[in-house]
């Protein structure tokens, strides 16, 4: 494994700096700044925020973006959730809607106040969950002109309606009722219990296809990393159903989306759908021959160049 639990190689292109800063909630989030090894301090950058797969950190898939699109020329910011990773409450695994959301905006706080961003040239990437996140954070703040999704999860959805929207209102009724008894359970503990891996050390691939296409990233030497254990407190889940990440994309106002899918990605009709529900411009860019998690860090597959483009036009 590359040097210090990173899934992949930095390249001598670019270099790397651990950074540190604050949601608005006071919470400490632990970044890391990428850039081009020609870095000129006198000049001005456009710049990128990158999230990682709801449940991963910056050492993995994320901080693989950063490190291929520092090398054509962007400032370039991955991190750890708040209550997550590296960040400050890391071993909590507490997970908040508007606190991921937040985290995308933070991040913007961040690159602006750098003297060699530009603010008017930042654009947001986000990863599986952070697609998500990234959008809504941008529905609400303008500082971020452009947003690219990969292999994006709607989580609230999720969470609320299930997978394929599957869940029935029995069913929900039945599962905020455990968690809610989940709540006392916990306050006299004093211990949070936490949600099964989304990402199974052992499998069956025909009886969970999903579960073995994440445990074979997360639970195995090619995407593993300690701090990434894909479980989350079981009482962080009715925020999620309480919340609509994904309501009102108008509000996007003609900054532009890119969403990118695997043709053989499960998760396919997140994307497809907010296709359908966002204004334009907008684009659908299916990678051939590819699932959900083939988009997290096979280089091969992965679309740079039309993610570049896509940055380059919408960051003039």
């Amino acid at each position: 494994m590359p040097k210090a639990g990173y899934i992949f190689d930095l390249s001598d292109n670019v270099t790397r700096t651990p950074v540190t800063y604050e949601t608005r909630f006071g919470i400490g989030i632990a970044g890391d700044l990428y850039r081009p090894a020609d870095f000129d301090e006198t000049a001005q950058y456009p710049a990128l925020i990158i999230g990682a797969p709801y449940g991963g950190v910056k050492e993995q898939g994320a901080g693989l973006y950063a490190n291929e699109l520092a090398q054509k020329g962007y400032v370039v910011l991955s991190f750890d959730p708040a209550w997550n990773g590296a960040s400050e409450g890391g071993a909590l695994h507490l997970s908040s809607p508007e606190q991921m959301v937040e985290d995308f905006m933070a991040g913007v706080d961040f690159l602006g106040t750098r003297a060699f961003v530009d603010r008017e040239k930042i654009g947001a990437i986000g990863i599986c969950g952070s697609g998500g996140f990234a959008l809504s954070a941008a529905k609400i703040d303008p500082r971020i002109k452009a947003v690219a999704t990969v292999s994006m999860y709607d989580i609230s959805r999720m969470q609320k309606n299930g997978f394929g929207d599957t869940m029935t209102d029995e069913d929900r009724q039945g599962l905020l009722k455990t968690l809610a008894e989940q709540r006392w359970a916990d306050f006299e503990s004093g211990d949070a219990a936490m949600t099964d891996r989304g990402a199974p050390l052992d499998w069956d691939a025909e009886a969970n296809p999903v579960g073995a296409e994440f445990g074979a990233f997360y639970s195995r030497p090619r995407g593993y990393h300690p701090r990434s254990t894909t479980q989350f407190t079981m009482t962080s889940t009715p925020s999620w159903m309480n919340f609509a990440l994904l309501d009102d994309l108008d509000w996007l106002a003609g900054r532009p989306i890119l969403l990118v899918m695997g043709d053989e990605a499960h998760s396919r009709y997140f994307s497809e759908d907010v296709y359908a529900a966002a204004s334009e411009p907008k684009e659908l860019y299916i990678v051939e021959g590819s699932d959900h998690v083939d988009l997290y860090d096979r280089i091969e597959k992965i679309p740079f160049t039309r993610i570049e483009t896509f940055f380059a036009d919408a960051l003039k």
